[in-house]
Order: structure tokens, then C-alpha cells, then sequence
């Protein structure tokens, strides 16, 4: 899911970035003069809409990959467009740059500024975002914590803080990374669970001080895998957040852990070997199903932990899980072989009645973010289509009752908007 829930990362919201460009380099297709007008955050005070960085009840965007003015550019760092009751605004947009937002270590700023996963880590009501970073490290010993916080506030997204990971919640010298947002404790704060190395996992309590350090945080957890995917969902319905985790990188099996007073403690079901896994309600069992992406087809699991089993017969390694219809059901999003969208019914996920997302540009296109942009209780679609490193399109595509996901987007702009606030 771009992350598990996206494997190109998911997430939650994070995006796969666009490949090299061989060409000479090429001024950016949207001329910085030509980027629409940019407007004030709006001021919010609080809310518990997800993805929320300022708080006003609208849900923002995520962009973690944006265009260059030319070809092997530094990146200019992670975009944010705010929402609003008609939905994304894109003149109402935040550049996170690593020189203006990242925190210092040993003195250096970082190079790498990526988004990870969000959540509202200190309870205050504004969704806070975590970033990977590339800390000076020696190769000697422990790594340095690699990820940042954002915390979100009124105005928007503020300077970054370094995340603080207790030593012993840490396990062997792997970098502590891969974070998970979820409330796996039940006790109503976002936790983090961090990948450690040798089967063990790193989970931090919450709430979160405005420094970085979670409330508290015991030794490593076990674990069946090693790359801890989000986004977490209560599969069973126990009041716990539960997460999937990967054996490996790239095509391996996977593993839902079970979240528990004690945290993310027990495996339930062990999953099929694919490149992404997707969680969602996707038949009217009493507890959440699993849909694994392969390269061929899509394996499903419904009912987990009992998972009952079924396959559908369509291409698309990269799936993502939301109700586009307002249903109560969840529909699958498949991507890597085009952008196609599966209904959700009582008798589970089929073929019959798939809508086709047709790209309004040229180029590679991957989904970005599923999520309520616009506030009618649908999910809406949001899609990057990119032409090499200076040249993209994103456009959202409202969730309707009939056939799902709009044709003809809500909302399209182009990420070279940011180069004018660089």
C-alpha cells in the first residue's frame, strides 16, 4: 500500500519516486511564474480527521516525491497541500525542505528528507508527520535514530525534532526505521512500532513528548519478520491496533501481529508469499480480510484470523483498501499494472464491475493516497502521473455511489507548484 497498505510504500500515505532521467536536462513543464497563487494555512484548532497537520477537520496531502527544475536536481524536499471543505486546495501548500525543517545532527543537516507515516503522536489534535533522514554515521557501533517528527500545529507542519529511541528498546546495529503508527496498546495514544534487526521489533508508547520521546518503551518485541508495514487496523475487532509484518523486502510472506495490552505481541494468521499486502473490510465477516498482491494475481483472506481463502484473476502487485461508495465496505485499489478498482459485496471482492482508472496524462502513474479529501464520507483517489524527474500530474478522483471512483478528477495540479516556495 505503498507501504504494505502501499508497499511503494502506504501509507500512508509515502510514493515511490519517479526513475532517472537520461535526457539533457529540461527547465521544469510549469513555469514557477505560472504555480497558482499561494494561499494561507488555514488555522484550525484540532481534530481527529486522519492526516490533519493543521487541525482544521479537512484531511491534507502528502507528497513525498516532487519535480526538478532539471534532471538529477536536489530534490527540494516533502509537499503538503491542505484540504478544505471543497476538498485539496492546492495554493494552500507547505514545502518542507530539509535546510528550513530538518533537525541538525552533529551539526550537518540531512541530505535524504522522506515521509514515513503519520499520526497525532502528542494527543493535541493535529496529525504529526515522521520523516527518514540520513544522520553522519561511521559505521561503528549503533546507528543514529534516522527518523524526524513534525509536529502538526495551527499554522501547519513545524520545524522537525529528532525521534527519540530508548536503548533499550533497541536490538543489534540495524538502523532503527520502517515506523508504524497505531494504538496497539488500547490505551487511545498512537504508538510507534520501529523495525531493530533478528526478528525483533522496537515499540514505543505513547503519547509522545513535543521532544520526540515517547511515554515509555521496554525491550524489543519478537517478531516473525523483519519490515513492519502500515497502515495498523484492529483486524479482529478487540479494541487493539494490529499491523502486518513482512518477512523481507520485496516478495517474501507476511504475518499479521496482533496488538494486545502488551503491545504488538502475537502472530495470528501467516499470510502468502506477494509484494504488497492490503487490509480491509472487503466481505461482511466479523473480522477484517487481507488482499496480498503478487505479480500475477491477488490472493485473499477473508475473516482473519480464520482466513478463509480465495484468488482474483487480476494483475497488480500494489494494492491500497478504502470504501469509495460509502457502502461500509472496503474497495480494493490495484496499481503497478495500471490503476484498476475492485468493489467490495457481501460475498467478497470480484472481478465483475472493475473500474479502470484512465491517467489524464502521459507517463507512470501510482496512487498517492486513498482517503475523504472532500468531506461526503467517500473515499477519493489521489494519482501521480510523471514523466521523468521534471514533469508530473496529480489529480484526485472523488469515490461516487455508482461506479466507485470519478472519471474525471476533482482536483489536478502539478507538484512544480513547490518549486516557487523553494
Amino acid at each position: 500500500m505503498c507501504t504494505a497498505a502501499a508497499l511503494c510504500g502506504t501509507l500512508l500515505l509515502a510514493a515511490c519516486g519517479p526513475g532517472g532521467d537520461a535526457g539533457a536536462a529540461r527547465p521544469t513543464p510549469v513555469r514557477v511564474a505560472d504555480a497558482p497563487a499561494k494561499l494561507p494555512i488555514p488555522r484550525g484548532k484540532g481534530s481527529r480527521t486522519p492526516d490533519d497537520f493543521n487541525g482544521d477537520g479537512h484531511r491534507d496531502l502528502v507528497l513525498d516525491s516532487l519535480v526538478k527544475v532539471q534532471s538529477h536536481a536536489d530534490d527540494a524536499g516533502i509537499g503538503v497541500v491542505y484540504g478544505s471543505a471543497r476538498g485539496l486546495t492546492p495554493g494552500a501548500r507547505q514545502l518542507l525542505s530539509p535546510a528550513r525543517y530538518a533537525a541538525r545532527t552533529k551539526g550537518r543537516l540531512p541530505a535524504v528528507f522522506d515521509a514515513e507515516a503519520s499520526c497525532d503522536l502528542d494527543k493535541d489534535g493535529f496529525t504529526d508527520l515522521i520523516v527518514s533522514t540520513d544522520p553522519p554515521y561511521d559505521g561503528q557501533g549503533r546507528p543514529p535514530v534516522p527518523l524526524q517528527v513534525l509536529f502538526g500545529a495551527p499554522g501547519g507542519l513545524t520545524r522537525a525534532v529528532k525521534l527519540t529511541v530508548p536503548a533499550a528498546a533497541r536490538f543489534g546495529n540495524d538502523w532503527p526505521d520502517q515506523p508504524v503508527c497505531g494504538d496497539f496498546d488500547g490505551d487511545g495514544a498512537q504508538d510507534l512500532v520501529l523495525h531493530a534487526s533478528g526478528e525483533q521489533l522496537s515499540y514505543l508508547r505513547g503519547p509522545f513528548t513535543r521532544k520526540g520521546t515517547p511515554r515509555t518503551a521496554g525491550a524489543p518485541v519478537p517478531s516473525p519478520g523483519e519490515v513492519p508495514t502500515g497502515p495498523a487496523a484492529d483486524v479482529n475487532r478487540d479494541g487493539y491496533d494490529d499491523l502486518v509484518v513482512r518477512a523481507a523486502e520485496g516478495e517474501s510472506r507476511a504475518s499479521v501481529v496482533l496488538g494486545g495490552p502488551a503491545g504488538p505481541t502475537r502472530t495470528g494468521t501467516v499470510l502468502p508469499e506477494g509484494l504488497d499486502v492490503a487490509l480491509g473490510r472487503f466481505g461482511r465477516g466479523a473480522a477484517l480480510d487481507a488482499a496480498v498482491g503478487t505479480l500475477d494475481e491477488t490472493l485473499l483472506r477473508y475473516d482473519l484470523p480464520t482466513a478463509g481463502r480465495a484468488v482474483l484473476r487480476s494483475p497488480g502487485s500494489l494494492l491500497d483498501a478504502a470504501d469509495f461508495d460509502g457502502d461500509g465496505l472496503s474497495d480494493l485499489v490495484s496499481s503497478g499494472s495500471g490503476v484498476r478498482v475492485f468493489r467490495g459485496r457481501t460475498t467478497g471482492l470480484s472481478t465483475a464491475g472493475t473500474v479502470t482508472v484512465e491517467p489524464s496524462a502521459r507517463g507512470t502513474t501510482e496512487v498517492l493516497a486513498v482517503g475523504d479529501f472532500d468531506g461526503d464520507g467517500r473515499a477519493d483517489l489521489a494519482l501521480r502521473t510523471y514523466l521523468g524527474e521534471t514533469k508530473d500530474t496529480v489529480t484526485v478522483h472523488p469515490g461516487v455511489k455508482k461506479g466507485l471512483v470519478a472519471a474525471k478528477p476533482a482536483v489536478t495540479f502539478s507538484t512544480s507548484e513547490f518549486l516557487a516556495d523553494n
